[in-house]
């Protein structure tokens, strides 16, 4: 019984499980698998190009529809397919069961696999084929966003801040301080307008801290460049101070490069101390450059055993090529000779990381190769390769004439010292350099014969170094004034290396000073050619055109210098003498003016153009540049006899006692200035001081004649009782002077009649000698007087002793004032004591 109710409640069960479960329908029960091998003739593609209803598909967008498949068991039914004969075929799956989508009971089922594609449920009922949906008309328009919401706000402002920031970064790469620290300003103001604005509408977790942080580093960074230290420095501290920053506390080395700047020493050392502090050991390479820094700062306040300790550091961990030279400048400071050598084999043995020329050549003959070769040896790695080593042997050449003197005994024991361990090194060819280097301090210690013994040992080595010995060879013979030693080892210089410019140079000098220019031109043209930049060859061919007359060439060869050496004070005295001989001096005044601002305090230049100015006639322009001359050089007696005619033609003769005066002293056995003296005396009116002047010249010069007139004529009108003793005094005096004139007017005839005779040679020596001795005896302190230059002038001068105006000399164009020029024009001034 328990079994029978068990049995019926069971069969309950099972009937109110089976109510929920809904078999599909089978095509054919007694074979679930049947169908699999039955012929479909949509499969058949032999006669699909026969077959109409294919083709026409195939043609139109029908035939390119995806095919469909059924993935659930029992939920369509097969239907019909038109085909080529005409017939319809139920599309069944491989499990027998007919296909989603298809016909049943006379029912369309939609296609939800494709739906997406356009196949609808209507297109089944003959409605027209609308894939893209175009049927529907255009798409509505986009929704505009809100620029009134805060969020996009705060986003365009953000745009416009980073914007603020590439602008100032790009003013200063490009140079213009002033408007990059102008970008990085209105940045910051915008960023502050920023950070009150989300702080309104959201948390301040929310807030752009990176682009703060860049916001305030540039804007230090544009105070530092714009050289607003104390700006910069408070901006750099608001980044440091801000916790929220992780990395704020790197930026001490920038606060303390600041205080570098500002050469307070002490505060750069304390800030590269904390910001060494706060830095990581994985940096390494940042923790060297700090170091260094630091030890630069102990250089810049005198702690040269602090700075030590610092490089000694770095070169023991990380060796580089400035902190080993800064380690022997140390050394150099405290005078420690060991530690120098140790030092600067340091600073050899310092790796440079750079592939040599060895690499730069083909092994082979491969086209493909050596165009590879020619590509690299000179690119951008190529080129910083070679500035390393420049800078390397730069380093190491200092360093060895630096310490040479000092590690030895004497600077040769030095040299040799260096030069042995550099032949040691990877420098070997800096060997030869030094040998040179030392020729060329004993140069210096003007040890000629030691210079010629060093720089000759050379001869028997390579070309290179010969050519470079004998150059220097060469030059040392020529400032000797030695030609011939001179010209046999410029032409050694030149056959051991032809493409030396130094040499052809030196050749050519040679050339120039036996007077062949033609030749020389070529030698400095050839120097040219070889070498482009040669500014020596280029300056002596200019020199060189100016000897031959060429003056135009001569100026384009300047002008091309001075585009090289744009402050080259001697460049530009050439051009401005070029256009002086061109006779165009407002070029030549130009130039000149360009001159001064190299050489401000030169006072030659100075008078030149005040001479320029004079010849054109501008009398304050001359007579600044003339008195700025004066005022550099007081014993230049052609300013001071400017300044002295320039004050008596406005008038003003105190002023030019001062100059008289002083060309007085500068030549005190020449009566001229003293007379001029006692002249200005006159035309000021101040009658007692001339006469006084004139007794005291009269003293000195006792057989002056001009003297003697303007006491009798001074003594005459003042009433005075000397008169009669100057009278006889100067009678005697002219009585001299008139037998004087009779004797070379004696010797002249002769000479005259001696040349009519034929015998010009020995006449013409002859009535040189006799100018000669008339000279020197119209010197002070001879028999004879200095000779007026003309005794209508003089009595001219006589018209009104008393009024100055009647007196006045002519202006400062000529030569020399007339109306008190008492010399004789014919003595030379170089024929004077002095």
């Amino acid at each position: 019984m328990r079994d029978l109710l068990s049995v019926i409640s069971e069969e309950k069960t099972t009937s109110k499980m089976m109510q929920n479960v809904h078999l599909a329908p089978e095509a054919d029960e007694d074979d679930l698998y049947s169908g699999y091998n039955d012929y479909n003739p949509t499969f058949d593609t032999e006669d699909l190009e026969n077959d109409i209803a294919f083709q026409q598909a195939a043609r139109t967008s029908h035939g390119r529809r995806l095919p469909v498949t059924a993935k659930i068991p029992g939920t369509s039914a097969s239907r019909p397919l038109a085909t080529g004969f005409g017939s319809k075929a139920t599309l069944t799956s491989s499990m027998g069961r007919p296909m989603t989508g298809a016909i049943q009971d006379g029912v369309a089922r939609p296609m939800t696999a494709v739906h997406a594609a356009g196949y609808t449920k209507a297109a089944m009922r003959g409605s027209s084929f609308d894939p893209l949906g175009q049927a529907r008309g255009p798409a509505p328009p986009l929704e505009m966003k809100n620029s009134d919401s805060s969020e996009e706000k705060i986003r365009q402002l953000e745009k416009k801040v980073n914007e603020l920031v590439e602008e100032s970064c790009i003013a200063n790469s490009c140079g213009d301080l002033k408007l990059a620290l102008e970008k990085a300003k209105e940045a910051g103001r915008k960023e502050r307008v920023l950070v009150r604005q989300r702080e309104q509408i959201a948390t301040p977790e929310n807030i752009n801290l990176d682009l703060t942080y860049s916001v305030l580093f540039n804007l230090a960074s544009q105070y530092a460049a714009n050289e607003l230290y104390a700006e910069a420095l408070n901006t750099y501290q608001v980044i440091v101070k801000n916790k929220m920053f992780s990395n704020g506390g790197r930026l001490k080395v920038n606060m303390g490069n600041i205080y570098l700047k500002q050469r307070n020493y002490s505060k750069a050392i304390k800030f590269y101390r904390m910001a060494l502090d706060q830095i990581p050991s994985v940096h390494k390479e940042m923790r060297i450059k700090i170091m260094q820094n630091i030890g630069v700062a102990f250089i810049k306040t005198g702690q040269y055993v602090d700075a030590i300790s610092s490089f000694e550091h770095i070169m023991s961990t990380s060796p580089n090529l400035k902190a080993g030279f800064n380690l022997i400048l140390c050394y150099f400071a405290i005078g420690n000779g060991e530690q120098m050598k140790k030092a600067f084999q340091k600073l050899i043995a310092v790796p440079l990381e750079v592939d040599y020329d060895d690499k730069y050549i083909s092994p082979n003959d491969d086209p493909h190769t050596n165009l590879l070769m020619e590509a690299i040896k000179n690119d951008s790695l190529r080129q910083i390769e070679r500035e390393r080593k420049s800078m390397a042997e730069e380093y190491i050449m200092t360093a060895a004439k630096l310490i040479a003197p000092v590690i030895e005994t004497s600077f040769a024991v030095g040299y040799d010292w260096c030069v042995e361990v550099v032949k040691a090194s990877h420098y070997v060819e800096l060997a030869n350099d030094l040998e040179i280097n030392k020729a060329t301090t004993y140069l210096r210690q003007q040890d000629f014969n030691q210079a010629l013994e060093t720089l000759k040992m050379f001869e028997k080595k390579d070309s290179r170094v010969k050519s470079a010995a004998a150059t220097n060879l060469s030059f040392l013979y020529y400032l000797e004034n030695e030609l011939a030693q001179a010209t046999n080892y410029a032409d050694l210089a030149v056959n051991s290396d032809r493409y030396n410019p130094a040499a052809l140079t030196n050749k050519g000098n040679t050339v120039f000073a036996n007077g062949d220019y033609e030749k020389a031109a070529e030698f400095y043209k050839e120097a040219l050619r070889n070498d482009s930049s040669c500014t020596e060859a280029l300056y002596n061919l200019g020199l060189t055109y100016k000897k031959l007359n060429r003056i135009d060439e001569a100026l384009d060869c300047f002008l091309k210098l001075h585009a090289i050496l744009r402050n080259s004070a001697q460049v530009l005295h050439q051009i401005a003498n070029i256009y002086e001989i061109m006779e165009d001096p407002n070029q030549a005044i130009e130039w000149l003016l360009q001159l001064i601002s190299v050489v401000p305090t030169d006072p030659h230049v100075l008078s030149k153009l005040g001479k320029l100015y004079d010849n054109e006639g501008d009398k304050s322009q001359a007579f600044h540049y003339y008195y700025e001359s004066y005022r550099y050089f007081p014993s230049n007696i052609e300013v001071i006899e400017w300044l002295g005619a320039y004050y008596i033609d406005t008038q003003f003769c105190e002023k030019a006692i001062e100059y008289f005066e002083r060309a007085a002293l500068i030549l005190p056995t020449q009566v001229k200035w003293q007379l001029m003296v006692a002249s200005c005396y006159r035309r000021s009116g101040n009658y007692q001081k001339a006469l006084e002047k004139y007794k005291v010249i009269h003293r000195k010069f006792p057989e002056n004649v001009e003297c003697l007139r303007f006491l009798v004529r001074l003594c005459t009108d003042m009433g005075l009782k000397e008169v009669q003793e100057y009278m006889t005094k100067l009678k005697k005096v002219e009585k001299l002077k008139e037998i004087r004139e009779q004797r070379i007017k004696s010797g002249r005839d002769s000479s005259a009649r001696s040349r009519r005779e034929g015998n010009a040679g020995g006449d013409s020596g002859g009535t040189k000698g006799e100018r000669l001795s008339a000279k020197l005896k119209a010197l002070p302190g001879t028999s004879e007087p200095y000779e007026s230059s003309g005794s209508k002038e003089i009595d001219a001068s006589y018209v009104d002793p008393l009024g100055p105006q009647a007196e006045r000399p002519k202006t400062a164009a000529r030569k020399r004032p007339e109306e008190d020029d008492f010399a004789d024009e014919e003595l030379g001034e170089d024929l004077l004591p002095e």
